[in-house]
């Protein structure tokens, strides 16, 4: 049995065991995440179509992989106006594998597989009940901001092209709040920004110059 899928804005055909790269959706590796969005689903000829979504259709889908794709640079020159624009982006990606094709309001069979090795194996209860303080105090670092927010007022970083509201909000909370801050970054603080939020170096950098400009007026 295959489906047609709707996530991310884009269609996939999948069936079970199909291993495919979809825009980011939240879960672990090992999770299982539910896409509700069938657009239609059947077996060789006979096949049922939705009006847009198949009524009690659900697929699910172990998450295998979090990762970005390559960076797409977009490149803008306007003539005889000295005018230069070089644009960065890494989408956010997730890699999934089909578990299961569900019709009629059918409920999901499968769990996540990282919690069904945790069962299988008793014999490491010393490390499981390690596990999960470990797992905290990664999770607390990963919280923790990337960069110290200076005392003051914030800026409005969507004065600087390439950002919009949604940018801004993500900067805000790791920490990146005024022009003088984004200004100042150095070149590790650009590769650190690159590897942990959807905003590729060549971005960054771009949102430096203009920072530069902003941050004496």
């Amino acid at each position: 049995m295959f489906a047609v899928i709707k996530t991310g804005g884009k269609q996939y055909r999948v069936a079970a065991n199909d291993l495919l790269k979809i825009e980011k959706v939240e879960g672990q590796v090992g999770d299982i995440v539910e896409i509700g969005h069938v657009l239609a689903h059947g077996e060789g000829e006979n096949v049922t179509f939705g009006g847009p979504f198949v009524d009690g259709a659900l697929v699910t889908a172990e998450v295998v992989e979090q990762g970005k794709n390559r960076t797409v640079i977009a490149f803008k020159k306007r003539r005889r106006q000295n005018s230069r624009r070089k644009i960065g982006h890494r989408q956010l990606l997730t890699t999934v594998r089909i578990a299961e094709i569900l019709l009629d309001g059918a409920k999901p069979t499968k769990k996540a597989a990282a919690k069904t090795e945790a069962k299988a194996a008793p014999k490491k209860e010393a490390k499981a009940e390690a596990a999960p303080k470990e797992t905290e105090a990664k999770a607390s670092e990963t919280a923790a901001p990337l960069f110290k927010a200076p005392k003051g007022e914030p800026d409005d970083l969507t004065v600087i092209k390439g950002i919009g509201p949604v940018a801004a909000g993500q900067l805000n909370e790791q920490g990146i709040t005024t022009f003088a801050q984004i200004a100042k970054l150095s070149d590790k603080d650009v590769a650190k920004i690159d590897e942990h939020m959807p905003f590729s170096a060549d971005q960054v950098m771009d949102w430096r110059e203009q920072a530069k400009d902003l941050a004496k007026k």
